[in-house]
């Protein structure tokens, strides 16, 4: 079973909840004032078993911080991160595509020499803050009780990934999964599994996106995801959606990215009709998120993407 310890004794009921609510809770991260967290740290250690027979590789690996790809976002450890709780916001890390976004062939060969198991790559845009401030919406709008710390899953790591039954990616065109890893992450779908993918635009990137997904679910077609569908309404009804600009845009920033461009919320189904992924491009809810706090981001952006996060994530942990 995919839900494992990661979930534990999951309670559905979700207390009332309102677009106030969710203006008001990026209103409250404004007053945060997170401090940068000065290098990453292993926090946890991992259980074993008795008679000192080695860690028990079915257990969830613990808790870590890598470096952002952006210094911004390399933020304080939340005083609480080893309480335990019931969902745990993870994020999926990968290697970089040679051609992606902050390759070599664009000028960030420092990116492209790092390490991406260390982090400071593509994975890790927007992480972690943008993570620990949904992780603090959930807590708000929610009954689920959530940890505030995320949780970075390596997709080489044995069965770990299989712990964790929501994953968060984001710059999707940046992405190049192994033979062995998508095999691990196509298993991981077929398991109950369920992936939310963010912040890409374009052809180009989209080009770039799909050489490892279509190896992931090569017999599952990528559709647009119909008004009518539970994902956007089993908490908030998101019929009237909107593009959700990054920060990057507002400052102006790869005009030749997001102008002209139409947002698109795709998805792919399993056989049962299950939604196992979401797509959402020519979107930036990673931004909607890191930037909640911020008063100069304009809030209906992060109202949106909020609502879309809490919506994804409960229907991840119902179907």
């Amino acid at each position: 079973m995919l839900c494992s310890r990661a979930v534990g004794n999951w309670r559905p009921g979700l207390a009332g909840v309102s677009l106030a609510t969710v203006a008001l809770t990026a209103a409250v991260l404004s007053g945060m004032g997170l401090a940068a967290l000065g290098a990453a740290a292993t926090v946890a250690a991992q259980s074993s078993p008795a008679r000192g027979s080695g860690p028990d590789p079915t257990l969830p690996k613990p808790f870590r911080v890598y470096r952002s790809l952006e210094a911004y976002d390399n933020v304080e450890v939340p005083p609480d991160f080893e309480e335990q709780s019931e969902f745990v916001f993870a994020r999926l890390m990968y290697p970089s595509h040679p051609n992606g976004l902050f390759s070599r062939s664009r000028g960030y060969g420092f990116v492209a020499d790092r390490d991406w198991r260390q982090g400071g790559v593509s994975w890790t845009q927007d992480y972690p803050r943008a993570d620990r401030h949904f992780a603090l919406a959930m807590r708000r709008l929610t009954r689920v009780h959530t940890r505030s710390a995320e949780q970075p899953v390596n997709p080489d790591d044995g069965d770990d990934i299989y712990n964790w039954p929501f994953l968060a990616a984001g710059e999707m065109g940046d992405w190049k999964l192994t033979g062995e890893q998508i095999s691990k992450v196509r298993e991981y779908l077929l398991r109950g599994g369920f992936l939310m993918l963010d912040d890409f635009w374009g052809k180009a990137e989209w080009d770039r996106f799909m050489e490892t997904m279509r190896e992931i679910v090569p017999d599952r077609p990528i559709v647009d995801i119909e008004n009518p569908d539970a994902v956007f309404h089993i908490v908030y009804d998101l019929d009237n959606r909107y593009q959700i600009m990054g920060q990057w845009a507002m400052m102006g920033g790869m005009a030749d990215r997001w102008i002209g461009s139409v947002p698109g919320w795709r998805g792919i189904y399993d056989e049962k009709g299950r939604l196992m992924v979401v797509i959402t491009y020519n979107n930036d809810v990673g931004d909607s998120w890191e930037y909640a706090d911020d008063p100069v981001y304009p809030e209906k952006y992060s109202a949106l993407g909020i609502r879309l996060g809490v919506n994804d994530v409960i229907y991840a942990l119902t179907h």
